[in-house]
């Protein structure tokens, strides 16, 4: 790889299903170290996801409109070749526990075989968030009456809270798509970061990144 990759460029990437305070809290600590931040959501051929590849991009996109220098896509295939597209060198990761650490380690050096170029900088979990996984808060959701449907809100944005009860009140089950994603990767020269452009077809064959591994970040 001879492209010239920038240090001033991050990606924080995940499934992102939904997304939750934890994220937001890497991301918005990422988003002050670094100058730009690419937020990657991938999609997993061999997961049944809860909200669509387009509802989880409306979703992240609406939860962060605060944040300038912050991006949203989504992405298919491997992280390191998703990173080298952006344009990116640096790869930002959220860990909670001893067992996240392990699995990092793991994955980091996957990564640095694929590309040497590409660095990998954790963040460690605010103490507030390190209880809260996606699965967790979709048990809640799914589970919870009364008073605990009230907390969903000290777990996700305010944003996704109403979409998420919407999911399990209509009886609706884990979302699966016949979605592809098309990458449109905009010019540097333009300044503008357009959404991802969704292409529906019969055939759902799309490629999950090898080192995401199974855990959803923080």
């Amino acid at each position: 790889m001879n492209t010239r990759l920038s240090t001033h460029h991050a990606v924080y990437v995940g499934s992102f299903d939904p997304l939750t305070l934890g994220h937001v809290d890497i991301i918005r600590r990422a988003a002050t170290i670094f100058d730009r931040l690419t937020v990657g959501i991938g999609i997993n051929p061999d997961k049944q996801p809860l909200f669509s590849p387009e509802e989880r991009l409306e979703l992240t996109l609406s939860s962060l409109k605060s944040f300038e220098n912050v991006e949203v896509r989504c992405f298919k295939g491997l992280t390191v070749e998703f990173i080298q597209h952006c344009g990116a060198r640096v790869l930002v990761r959220g860990v909670r526990t001893l067992s996240d650490i392990e699995t990092e380690f793991t994955m980091t050096l996957a990564n640095r075989a694929l590309d040497p170029q590409i660095e990998t900088v954790f963040l460690m979990a605010s103490e507030r968030y390190t209880h809260i996984s996606s699965s967790l808060i979709k048990q809640i959701a799914q589970l919870g009456q009364g008073r605990t449907m009230q907390k969903l809100c000290e777990f996700v944005p305010l944003e996704v809270v109403e979409p998420l009860i919407g999911k399990y009140r209509s009886g609706l089950s884990p979302h699966s798509t016949g979605l592809t994603v098309d990458w449109s990767i905009p010019s540097k020269e333009s300044g503008v970061f357009d959404r991802q452009i969704f292409r529906r077809n019969n055939g759902f064959a799309l490629a999950w990144t090898a080192w995401m591994g199974e855990r959803s970040p923080v």
